[in-house]
Order: C-alpha cells, then structure tokens, then sequence
C-alpha cells in the first residue's frame, strides 16, 4: 500500500459492486487508481478489462507489484494524469462499462490529503465535466463516483444524469449515465 493515500473502505468498495451487479465480462476504468483497490475487485468479479490510471510514481510501483498476483485479464496501467489520460482514451476511441473515480477530497476544515499539495476541490465536478465532453463511457454504461459528503455533484453534467446516490459515513458513492438511457 502506498504512503499517503486514502484508500476505498472494504464496506464502500462492497457496497460499491454490490449496486453495479454483475460485471462479468465488463469493461472497467479506475481514475486515480491509488492502491488499485477497485480495480483489482474488479478483476476479481470477472471484468474481462481493466485500465488503471494513476500517476503518482508510489502507487505505479505499488500496482505494478500487485499486478503479479492477478488472474488473467486483460489489464494494463496508464501512468498519466487523469485529465491527459481521457484525453488518451477518447483519441483512441477506447470506451468502457464502467468507470470508477475516487480523486483526492478535499475538506473545508483542512483535514484534506496535505501530501498532494494542491487543492482538490470541485475536482470530481471537473471530470464529470471532462467524462460529459469525451466519448469514453459505454451507451449503457455507469460512471461511479467516490467523494465526500460535503461534495455536492450536479444531478446533470453534459450527456451524464445522476441515476443513484448512496451514503457511506462521509463518504458517498454517486452514479451516472448518459441522458435517455433507462436504467
């Protein structure tokens, strides 16, 4: 586990693909990756692909280690920013069924994650944004997002509607799909 990240609790994470169903077969994006702790729970539950992106140089060392201990599937870690790497996947007309944020959160009181050194808020929003623009989410794809209770999301952000919103403790797991796709 790399030093200084948050990592997705065991019960969000549960709760998390538990709402997501089956997901055999599924393609699945994981936005700041971290530990990589979805993704590989994704393996797990049968996803025939999943990207990981990250570009925190701990955490590639830490994914790349773990990544010795998966199944085979089709995985691979893009090391880039998450903005570039959307970028990177729309120009490759890449898409997937499922695509998984948890960024860094930021908290008024000051209680965020320091070691990032910048401010993280409204970043959720800037990539629902970014996710509303760029081609990459399935038709019938979910984007899930992992973000604080004090984060408040738009129930619409481009061709993304919010569908379902679930609370954790402080931590709140937020769904969307493109508009006039019936859930």
């Amino acid at each position: 586990m790399p030093k200084g990240i948050r990592p997705t609790q065991g019960k969000v994470r549960k709760a998390l693909f538990d709402i997501l169903g089956d997901i055999q077969g599924l393609s699945f994006l994981e936005l700041f990756s971290g530990s990589g702790a979805v993704g590989f729970e994704a393996v797990s539950q049968g996803a025939k692909q999943v990207v990981f992106v990250e570009n925190n140089s701990g955490c590639i060392k830490a994914l790349k280690n773990n990544f010795t201990y998966l199944l085979p599937t089709t995985y691979y870690l893009l090391p880039l920013d998450v903005f570039m790497a959307i970028k990177k996947l729309s120009k490759d007309k890449k898409q997937f069924d499922i695509i998984f944020l948890d960024p860094p959160y930021y908290r008024p009181e000051g209680r965020g994650l320091a070691s990032f050194g910048q401010s993280h808020k409204d970043v959720s929003k800037k990539i629902l944004q970014m996710l509303g623009v760029y081609d990459i989410l399935a038709p019938n794809g979910f984007v899930a997002i992992q973000h604080f209770k004090k984060e408040q999301l738009p129930k619409e952000s481009g061709k993304l509607i919010l569908v379902k919103e679930s609370r954790y403790g402080d931590t709140v797991l937020s769904f969307y799909k493109k508009i006039g796709v019936s859930v």
